[in-house]
């Protein structure tokens, strides 16, 4: 068995002195008379922002209360793989893997691991605590090393499945995800079904490219929502998935362009009425993107992206997500493809619950009502 490694967060000085000198030489565009966010990132919130972040904003602060998590590295696959490994505080604790997508990191966790731990502590019953093992993806944060190998979906989770069972040596265990973290999770009950014993996720992997012709409701209602979101919304994943190294250049040397590209997703996927911080404060969002700016792994979390496009996609009918399956549908997630049109890819979907409120960041905008759902799944699988 290998043995991790205990790890805390310690940007350098001189990181955060040149972070520093790049936001005082930021060069702006221009923007078309009242455009607002229609374009793109708001050019004056985006002034604002970098204001803050520049004059206000104190990582320190924000690496010490990251750190009280315990943290890890191990090396596995050729890199050295990051994680957050968080006992439970019950009876028997369920080992639960959390991933995370782009463009979010264990940032997101933050607030819903002690909801997940430690559920007496917040007027829960300790008998549905878990053990919350939460990675960096591979090529993301503390989980990148310049050069190292890439990963797609399947590669991620054979490693979180080693990590899960070879490392830490759990038999069995559960697996919860959203956006990216969403078809790792699925994957893991495809091709790793023995080893898990549920997943929950956020994002359902639907028909995009074609879909069937549509009969019901549900069904139009999914269509037009992926017409908007093919013409739209998809230009980001284009370039992610076609030219990522081109796109790089800009983002790893620019700490503004960076947090516009992050930032604009923040607000568009999630459920904040046009109001980027009625949902994340400017700390949570500048934390977030000194994940990416600090290891400078902007360029490998593309990746996946990439592997979509140009590798094949593990989850189809013809490779079911064959564990017991949890959908929890945010009213704001990005894309909600209707049940008759999932069941094939997850023939054991057991439970789907529409949510009251929240969007694509469920974990960051409704932390009580996913931990809630995903205690409520798991119950009878402890």
């Amino acid at each position: 068995m290998i043995t991790p490694r205990p790890f805390a967060i310690h940007v350098p000085d001189a990181v955060l002195a040149d972070l520093r000198r790049r936001l005082e030489c930021t060069r702006w565009p221009d923007a078309p008379p009242d455009g607002g966010w229609q374009y793109g990132s708001d050019l004056a919130y985006m002034k604002s922002l970098v204001a803050y972040w520049r004059d206000t904003y104190d990582w320190r602060v924000h690496e010490a209360r990251l750190n009280q998590l315990r943290q890890f590295v191990v090396p596995l696959a050729g890199i050295e793989l990051h994680f957050i490994h968080e006992p439970g505080v019950g009876p028997n604790p369920l080992p639960l893997l959390l991933s995370h997508g782009w463009p979010g990191s264990i940032v997101e966790f933050e607030r819903l691991i002690p909801l997940l731990t430690d559920p007496g502590r917040f007027g829960g019953d300790p008998a549905d605590a878990f053990t919350v093992v939460a990675p960096s993806l591979p090529g993301y944060a503390f989980s990148f090393a310049p050069g190292q190998p890439r990963f797609n979906v399947a590669e991620i989770a054979a490693v979180f499945t080693q990590l899960m069972t070879e490392v830490l040596g759990n038999r069995r265990f559960g697996a919860q995800g959203g956006d990216w973290g969403g078809y790792i999770s699925a994957q893991l009950g495809a091709a790793h079904a023995n080893r898990v014993l549920g997943v929950h996720v956020t994002l359902l992997w639907g028909p995009r490219e074609a879909t069937p012709v549509p009969q019901t409701p549900e069904e139009h209602a999914y269509v037009a929502e992926l017409q908007h979101w093919l013409h739209e919304e998809q230009a980001y994943g284009m370039i992610q998935g076609t030219k990522p190294q081109t796109l790089a250049y800009g983002l790893t040397d620019s700490p503004a362009g960076l947090a516009a590209w992050i930032v604009e997703k923040f607000r568009t996927w999630s459920d904040c009425g046009g109001e980027v911080e009625r949902r994340f404060s400017k700390d949570v969002l500048l934390t977030n993107i000194m994940l990416y700016w600090v290891t400078g792994a902007i360029n490998a979390a593309f990746w996946p992206y990439w592997a979509r496009r140009h590798e094949p996609w593990p989850l189809s009918d013809k490779t079911p997500v064959r564990a017991p399956t949890a959908y929890a549908s945010f009213p704001k997630e990005i894309l909600h493809p209707p049940r008759s049109w999932v069941e094939s890819v997850y023939p054991n979907l057991r439970r789907w619950t529409p949510m009251p409120a929240g969007g694509h960041f469920a974990a960051l905008e409704e932390p009580e009502a996913l931990a809630a759902d995903i205690r409520a799944f798991f119950r009878e699988f402890r």
